[in-house]
């Protein structure tokens, strides 16, 4: 049976394609962007969560712990992270839920049974299932199985995918996907490598193919702060996307803070502790900047 690490299966979304959607977040990811807003979704292995603000410090997790990982240093309950070994049993006495394993193996048949549970709203709103991640196309058997029983239900496929990977993996699901939400950072490789880990060439390659062989796309562009939000890059960016076809629309992304409390969670290093979020003002005037040039923009406060 085909299965997938997953880490969490989002109900009622919104912002992942048309309409009322169910987005699937598929574990591990081959980049690792400074700006990530999901770091659990970076590590294919399954991973612990620890939220301090919910401790209530019974001890539990410190008595059970099998590698003698777990360690009270004052007020503080403390993981050691080179110790531990993510078996889980620290979150089985967890009363308050402060520890959470993130990650779960799971079948078509049972993220089937969450995406089918969610059809009324997709009859109603245009709406379907978004597979994101991390990075869907990491497990791409289990990608395909499952576009495959959706297109079989008749329920609308969105891939959302950074475009790491080998074009034979992306050609086996263009047909059983009727969007692609498309990831562009950076046009610079160099600049690309610096901050995400991998070249773009092959992301930019695969980006052309799409286009060229008539998939559906939208682009998204996260906007962060003193690495792509100036004029030069955009305009780079613009002067590529404008040479692709059957491009629906372009999500500019402003960067936020949501996501920085996770990684003292998981026990992970933020790489941009000082970046702003941008203010409504400074989105509207970026997204002038691809307007003129005839492209057609959202401005996505995620």
């Amino acid at each position: 049976m085909t299965t997938a690490f997953i880490f969490d299966i989002r109900k009622y979304s919104i912002h992942d394609g048309p309409g009322i959607r169910t987005t699937v977040f598929f574990k591990g990811c081959p980049l690792v962007c400074w700006w990530c807003h999901n770091p659990e979704g970076q590590s294919s292995s399954v991973e612990l969560m620890y939220r301090e603000n919910r401790c209530i410090r019974c001890y539990s997790c410190v008595d059970v712990c099998t590698q003698n990982a777990i360690l009270v240093n004052g007020e503080k309950v403390e993981t050691n992270v080179e110790e531990c070994i993510v078996c889980g049993t620290c979150t089985e006495v967890c009363y308050a839920e402060a520890r959470e394993i993130i990650g779960k193996e799971m079948s078509v048949n049972q993220v089937m049974k969450e995406i089918e549970s969610d059809f009324p709203f997709y009859e109603e709103s245009g709406g379907g299932v978004t597979f994101s991640g991390g990075e869907p196309l990491l497990q791409n058997e289990f990608l395909l199985s499952i576009l495959k029983a959706c297109k079989e239900k008749g329920i609308h496929t969105a891939v959302d995918t950074c475009g790491f990977a080998q074009w034979n993996v992306i050609d086996q699901i263009r047909d059983f996907t009727d969007l692609f939400l498309y990831d562009i950072k950076l046009i610079n490789d160099s600049r690309h490598k610096h901050f995400t880990g991998v070249s773009n060439e092959l992301i930019l390659k695969n980006l052309r193919k799409l286009s060229e062989r008539g998939n559906n796309m939208i682009i998204r562009i996260p906007i962060i702060p003193g690495i792509n939000d100036d004029k030069e890059t955009l305009n780079q960016i613009i002067v590529f996307i404008s040479e692709l076809k059957n491009i629906q629309s372009i999500d500019l992304l402003p960067y936020h803070h949501i996501g920085i409390d996770k990684y003292r969670r998981l026990h992970k290093t933020y790489l941009l502790p000082d970046a702003q979020t941008l203010s409504e003002e400074k989105i509207s005037e970026l997204k002038q900047i691809f307007v003129k040039s005839g492209l057609i923009v959202n401005g996505l406060f995620k």
